[in-house]
């Protein structure tokens, strides 16, 4: 909670054109079962509160992070979920810290909708929201199902489907050409990335299943991919952004049943920033 006495500071307007599912690791999360949907949810709270910015400051109330999480609340956190009341506000530690504390939430109050109203106020009620409390948690919940969110019982509704199953960018499905590069940083899947920054450089990746996502960094640094679907082109994506997004859904696409694919996703080279990178592929089979 980020917020005394169920009063909202002002956060950082999120950036809604990409997907950002985080990954999730630390005792909070293997001490007990994670629930259904909370690497989106995670996704969706991070977007309203920072745009999922790991640095963002709310200079009235000190909250802090990608979850604003406030100072008085940290310690304690920490403690129960690192095992550190000193540790720092790192991001992977905010991350292991918010996926104990929704986790926790999830159990007591059943459903996503609640916990993102307990986020918004420190409050367990479950009638009588206000306007503005309301329109915050709608719009976490309409984040958490645009990010593929499971068992969405908490959201006024949305359709449920099988858990994808991940797959690295050095996943032995993928296969790179030309010349790529691997990138470290603690918010990425597995703490690495795979990148590309000359035009004609390539990955393809053969799966079998009725859904493939793809996701990467967004930043500055970043530029456009064409993207072929079992050999026709479907469509360019465009990675750039004007801050850094460490983990974002960047392509996304479905059939009505399940079958043998293939994507390939190709560096174009954009003049100033031509950097295309690979976190996961996700496959719902």
């Amino acid at each position: 909670m980020r917020v005394p006495s169920g009063r909202r500071s002002a956060v950082v307007v999120a950036i809604l054109s990409a997907t950002l599912i985080v990954a999730l690791a630390g005792p909070s999360v293997s001490a007990a079962k994670a629930p259904p949907g909370l690497r989106a949810f995670m996704w969706a709270v991070g977007q309203v509160e920072s745009g999922g910015r790991y640095n963002a400051r709310n200079s009235s109330s000190g909250a802090y992070g990608k979850y604003q999480i406030m100072p008085s609340n940290w310690p304690s956190w920490a403690e129960r979920y690192l095992g550190n009341a000193n540790a720092k506000q790192t991001a992977a530690n905010q991350e292991k810290v918010a996926a104990g504390k929704f986790t926790s939430l999830y159990k007591s109050l059943g459903s996503w909708k609640r916990v993102a109203y307990w986020w918004l106020t420190g409050s367990k009620r479950k009638t009588g929201w206000n306007a503005y409390t309301t329109r915050y948690v709608n719009r976490v919940m309409r984040l958490y199902k645009k990010a593929g969110g499971v068992n969405f019982n908490g959201g006024g509704g949305g359709r449920s489907e099988p858990a994808a199953k991940r797959y690295s960018e050095s996943s032995k499905l993928a296969s790179y050409g030309g010349s790529w590069k691997t990138a470290r940083h603690s918010a990425y899947a597995g703490d690495a990335v795979r990148y590309s920054t000359k035009a004609g450089s390539s990955v393809t990746f053969a799966f079998t299943g009725q859904r493939i996502r793809v996701y990467g960094p967004l930043g500055p640094t970043s530029g456009k991919a064409k993207v072929y679907i079992d050999g026709s082109y479907a469509k360019t994506i465009n990675l750039y952004r004007g801050g850094f997004d460490a983990r974002a859904k960047v392509f996304d696409a479905g059939w009505k049943s399940s079958g043998k694919h293939s994507i390939r996703i190709v560096v174009v080279g954009t003049k100033g920033h031509p950097m295309v990178a690979i976190d996961e592929f996700a496959v719902v089979p």
